[in-house]
């Protein structure tokens, strides 16, 4: 048989200039602290609506029409200001994807998470990184400065991610009046843990675009669901643009049973909460920078020994998350905040890594 040779073609200009992100999957057993996942897990009624899943439902194209409106109506919407998507990565996809072409600019205050600028790099757009303020404080000024006739998309997370900062509701409410022509993005992926948000503005401010995840505080990381809340409007190109069937119809079994046990998701994220606490008072104890957080997270500066105080918390079993890439970030490790009892486990084993690397302290 003859051989025929072939040579794929090459991708597009944009797609070699796209940012790439890696993340540092692999051998993930021990305590999970470096995903910002429910370390614990999801509520057993989730479990219940698995066991019920039927062969034959599994051969059906999944509708996420019904569950968008339990969904609207947990959150006090319109069934048609929200759209179900496969995790907030494809929400802010979908967004960059609408939103953003040749001429255009994103505001993106950072460090922040990773998917905006990978998103963004995927379009014509320009991405215009705005930094932080001195302790990672939301850039509200340099932000209001960077806003141009060009700015079509000003992305917020919020709380932010990794620093656990959030941004006021006034900063917030001045940005969203300041660029009427652009879409405020306001990513409240650890809005439990915060308590505060700028849904109300939904159907108020047709600019104002919020996200949601079910990874955290609900525990469905693995089935990869999340949501966009808009105008009536909004919502029309949103549509437009994302994958009829990109939410599978196991997730879409398992949300109603996940949002209908309050009572679980109370009792987690209290016990969160207090854990953070703690965990916060023994990094004093420990002497150890880092920045109160508003989310399931604390971010630490370990300095010059990062990676190895990194490796030998593995070592001992407890995933970190080294953020030293990050802009303004050099020398910090992000630790997710499990429950008490985890982070009794996390204390003892950076006390031990600590130890082993002869930190004594770095220059700030």
């Amino acid at each position: 048989m003859n051989r025929v040779k072939t040579r794929a073609p090459g991708p597009r200009d944009l797609i070699r200039r796209m940012k790439e992100y890696h993340p540092p999957l692999g051998d993930r057993s021990g305590l999970r602290l470096d995903f910002n996942e429910n370390t614990v897990a999801c509520s057993p009624r989730v479990l219940e609506a698995l066991a019920q899943i039927s062969r034959s439902e599994l051969t059906m194209y999944p509708e996420r029409d019904r569950v968008e409106h339990l969904v609207a109506e947990h959150l006090n919407l319109k069934p048609g200001q929200v759209l179900l998507t496969n995790g907030v990565d494809e929400a802010i996809h979908v967004l960059c994807q609408t939103y953003l072409g040749a001429g255009d600019e994103m505001l993106l205050p950072v460090p922040t998470y990773s998917m905006y600028g990978v998103y963004a790099s995927a379009t014509d757009a320009k991405l215009v990184e705005v930094p932080a303020e001195s302790d990672f404080r939301f850039p509200q000024d340099r932000l209001l400065a960077s806003i141009t006739p060009a700015t079509k998309v000003i992305a917020i997370a919020n709380p932010n991610s990794p620093t656990g900062q959030a941004a006021s509701r006034d900063a917030i409410l001045k940005i969203v009046d300041e660029a009427p022509h652009a879409m405020i993005l306001i990513d409240e992926a650890y809005f439990h843990f915060y308590g505060h948000t700028m849904l109300d503005l939904i159907g108020r401010a047709q600019n104002v675009i919020v996200a949601r995840t079910f990874s955290k505080a609900y525990g469905l990381a693995a089935l990869r669901l999340g949501l966009l809340a808009a105008s009536e409007d909004s919502m029309h190109w949103l549509r437009r643009v994302i994958s009829p069937y990109s939410v599978n119809s196991v997730a879409l079994a398992c949300l109603p049973a996940a949002l209908a046990d309050k009572a679980y998701i109370a009792a987690y994220v209290n016990e969160i909460l207090l854990a953070r606490a703690e965990f916060m008072a023994a990094l004093e104890e420990m002497g150890l920078r880092y920045w109160p957080s508003e989310a399931n997270f604390v971010l630490v500066y370990i300095g010059s020994l990062h990676a190895e105080f990194s490796r030998s918390m593995k070592n001992r079993g407890a995933l970190v998350r080294d953020r030293s890439a990050d802009p303004g970030c050099n020398g910090c490790v992000r630790i997710t905040i499990g429950d008490r009892p985890q982070m009794q486990r996390a204390v003892q084993a950076m006390t031990e890594s600590l130890r082993e690397i002869e930190w004594t302290g770095d220059p700030q």
